[in-house]
């Protein structure tokens, strides 16, 4: 309990006046803000500094929260928390961290950092993670690491960290990192789902592949990007959508500076749609967010086409569900990049988490925030 004073103490609750509802199509679903929570910039929890959180998910078996950092083995080793968060129709309360989870390399030991490397262990960059559904275990993705010849990894550990497997990838996804063609630089695997039966997991790119199209610009949306589905037990790929995401909202507002958009998650809702949660930049203005849903059964299966060029495939069709910063919050949204289902509220309606990255960055914010969700009449 004593572990928990410098969190609950640095904790900022951020009150929610009453919301309406947010519909945006009478087949959209309908979200309204129930709250939004604050950690304190470089928090320090049981020997670990709390922060690049880019992916957060609830285990109903053991009624706790998973937290993924995207600490390159930098700050401290790879690692994840345990949570709990608890809400009611119109508050989120204070977030309370209730372990570490030391994620460790296939040898039994911490996963290295660039500055130290330890033989061929790679460099992991966290960015997804989600329970199994007993919660014995838990996958996660690394973005890689192409300036030390690490690519993309699909991981599965056990719920005290200990590497079980890795799940092979398609080449498409995984590499080469130059040239026209393969993966952009911190652009791979940023977002996971798992279908409700658990045999099903979708793994998502936050960008295009080099020959898939250009990034997002404020003028043009970019090429698409690949969402793939893949058999949890075995790690087959069995069939890829189409994503596209939107032109970056805002130009930016100075000289020079970055200006993107990328899918920064992806949720199941249900076995027929995809949350998706795309998440953009602009120098000088800041952070957006927008969730959209995704029929599973639009578009075309990707999965053998070396290239999405023009004409060759259908993108997945998209409804807008919400733009995140308009949603009556009291404060900007930051870098959101993870969501998960929490468990319902008295009156039925369903709970949806995200959390942001604030990049072990002062001038950023790590959100936790609750929205209260509706299905549309139609589901």
């Amino acid at each position: 309990m004593l572990g928990l004073l410098p969190l609950l103490a640095a904790c900022s609750a951020q009150p929610v006046a009453p919301t309406a509802w947010v519909c945006h199509s009478s087949a959209a679903p309908c979200v309204r803000a129930i709250g939004m929570q604050t950690l304190a910039h470089g928090l320090d929890y049981q020997g670990s500094t709390v922060g690049g959180l880019s992916a957060i998910d609830y285990d109903p078996v053991h009624n706790r929260w998973l937290l993924l950092s995207d600490d390159r083995s930098a700050h401290q080793p790879a690692r994840a928390y345990t949570a709990q968060i608890r809400y009611s129709a119109r508050q989120l309360e204070p977030v309370q961290l209730t372990s570490v989870i030391w994620l460790q390399a296939p040898d039994g030991l911490p996963y290295p950092s660039a500055r130290q490397p330890r033989g061929n262990q790679p460099v992991p960059d966290p960015e997804a993670a989600r329970w199994a559904p007993d919660g014995r275990s838990l996958m996660w993705t690394s973005e890689g690491d192409p300036a030390h010849g690490h690519p993309p990894l699909w991981v599965e550990s056990r719920s005290d960290g200990a590497w079980l497997r890795e799940r092979p990838l398609p080449a498409l996804l995984s590499g080469p990192w130059k040239g026209e063609s393969g993966p952009r630089n911190n652009g791979t695997l940023e977002g996971m789902a798992l279908n409700p039966d658990g045999r099903t997991t979708w793994l998502a790119m936050e960008e295009p592949l080099r020959q898939d199209g250009p990034r997002a610009t404020a003028n043009s949306p970019g090429g698409a990007v690949r969402i793939t589905a893949f058999d949890t037990a075995s790690g087959t790929a069995l069939r890829q959508l189409a994503y596209q995401p939107d032109a970056v909202p805002h130009a930016r507002r100075v000289p020079l500076g970055p200006q993107n958009n990328g899918v920064s998650e992806i949720l199941a809702d249900g076995p027929d749609h995809l949350l998706v949660l795309e998440r953009a930049y602009s120098a000088g203005v800041g952070v957006s967010a927008r969730l959209y849903r995704v029929a599973l059964a639009s578009g075309s299966d990707t999965l053998n086409l070396a290239a999405l060029e023009p004409g060759r495939y259908q993108p997945a069709s998209k409804t807008l569900v919400a733009d995140i910063g308009h949603l009556g919050l009291p404060q900007a949204v930051d870098n959101l990049e993870g969501m998960g289902w929490g468990p319902s509220l008295a009156d039925g309606s369903r709970v949806l988490l995200l959390v942001s990255d604030d990049n072990f960055n002062p001038a950023q914010t790590t959100q936790f925030i609750a929205l209260a969700w509706r299905d549309p009449p139609t589901d």
